[in-house]
């Protein structure tokens, strides 16, 4: 400790910002360059690929982004600064990112002792994440500057031991990362396989050709009809909605059921499928919204915002959601999977999106929810869907729990890390018991 010095941001790095690129190279879907925007930084650090933004325009070479950047938003445009400050290191995974205006890149000065992975973990410290709110500007979009990032103090060790914290705190993120992507794939491969069977009938038209439908078992197979009426839907198959399979908010608390004390579900911390975190309420100080009770096979979407992705699976007891949410109970636990893939599939979000009133916090009513539509035959069918996507679900859920231990694990370490309250060998013995 007696070697770690008081430094200044600015004495080691200088930030540059990114270009306006013009909006009319826009795409929403292009094998086009990635522009990165402070929506694609994930709260807490790293990048997400959630309404990527591409550019087929042209670009100055100053401003494409090279694996190992660092970058930092200096504008956040949730309204709140909830990713305000927050860094992000370039992947190297085949895609050229663009350097846009409302990011900065950190670039450290020649023979400064400290490098970008280490300054990486420094920007997600609470201490900083502090600073620059309190400093940030802007009453509806908030935002901050190099200077105001740069006036940043904090203790730097020698670059040694910055390498071993950041290499520490890397193998939780890594695993984080890893079980991320594990759990994308399983859900992308069973949304795939909804959208096959129930969207554009994959095993129907197999067998109106004669052909035997790829992956499917004799018994599965029977199960299709082997042709289409004049709609273009399967023969013998009707609309239904998700009410017909589904309950719509089965139990909320009251004063007289509710217990001593909740763990609460919000929609600001649940996007796209994952419970990021959650908060624990004595019922008398919980949040008035704080109503809804959720069990083992749940499927919640938010009403309010739907466009955001407030939605997921609910894989543990032991939840109280928000009265933002509708809550889809499957009438039979077998059709679980069924309800969260038909809820939640792009179309029924987009859906939801066109419905919602408002001008400030756009919404739908839970009953239309409820009300999304879907092509059935007969429960057996559902059955055997539920069933062969059955084992992905669990998994999913074993990946979010592992990565809510390591989150808090990380996020426990770092500021001891980076204030020297614990040794380095301390921290690696706890990170190879969860890792």
């Amino acid at each position: 400790m007696h070697d770690w010095t008081e430094r200044k941001l600015g004495d080691l790095v200088d930030i540059k910002h990114g270009f306006a690129f013009k909006s009319e190279f826009f795409r929403e879907e292009s094998p086009g360059d990635v522009l990165l925007t402070p929506g694609n930084f994930a709260i807490g650090g790293g990048f997400q690929d959630k309404k990527l933004k591409y550019y087929d325009g042209p670009v100055p070479g100053d401003f494409i982004c090279l694996p190992g950047d660092l970058l930092v938003t200096m504008t956040d445009l949730s309204k709140a600064g909830d990713t305000l400050g927050y860094p992000a290191i370039v992947p190297d995974d085949g895609r050229r990112y663009l350097h846009n205006q409302r990011l900065g890149k950190i670039l450290v000065r020649p023979r400064a002792p400290t490098t970008k992975k280490f300054l990486y973990w420094v920007l997600r410290t609470d201490d900083y994440r502090h600073e620059v709110l309190a400093s940030c500007s802007g009453s509806t979009v908030k935002h901050t500057s190099p200077a105001k990032i740069c006036a940043y103090r904090f203790r730097l060790p020698p670059v040694g031991e910055q390498s071993a914290i950041a290499s520490v705190l890397g193998v939780l993120d890594d695993k984080i990362e890893l079980n991320r992507w594990m759990s994308e794939t399983l859900e992308a491969m069973a949304r795939a396989l909804f959208k096959d069977w129930f969207v554009d009938f994959g095993p129907v038209r197999a067998k109106a050709e004669g052909k035997q439908p790829p992956g499917l078992s004799p018994e599965i197979a029977a199960l299709f009809p082997d042709a289409l009426d004049d709609d273009d839907k399967p023969v013998g198959w009707g609309f239904a909605t998700l009410a017909e399979v589904a309950a719509l908010n089965p139990e909320s608390w009251s004063k007289n059921t509710a217990p001593e004390g909740i763990e609460y579900v919000d929609l600001a911390n649940t996007k796209w499928g994952v419970i990021k975190a959650t908060q624990r309420y004595d019922w008398s100080k919980a949040p008035s919204r704080a109503k809804r009770i959720l069990r083992v096979g749940d499927t919640i979407v938010g009403t309010v915002l739907p466009a955001n992705g407030s939605y997921s699976f609910i894989g543990v007891d032991g939840l109280t959601g928000s009265t933002g949410f509708a809550v889809l109970r499957p009438k039979r636990p077998e059709h679980a999977e069924f309800v969260y893939l038909a809820a939640t599939s792009p179309e029924s979000i987009e859906r939801l999106s066109h419905l919602a009133d408002g001008t400030v916090y756009p919404a739908v009513r839970p009953d239309v929810v409820a009300a999304t539509e879907v092509f059935l035959s007969d429960k057996g069918l559902i059955s055997s869907f539920s069933k062969t996507v059955g084992p992905m679900m669990p998994q999913i859920e074993a990946n979010k729990l592992q990565n809510q231990t390591l989150a808090q694990l990380r996020d426990l370490l770092l500021p001891k890390l980076m204030s020297g309250e614990i040794r380095l060998q301390e921290a690696e013995k706890a990170v190879e018991a969860v890792a």
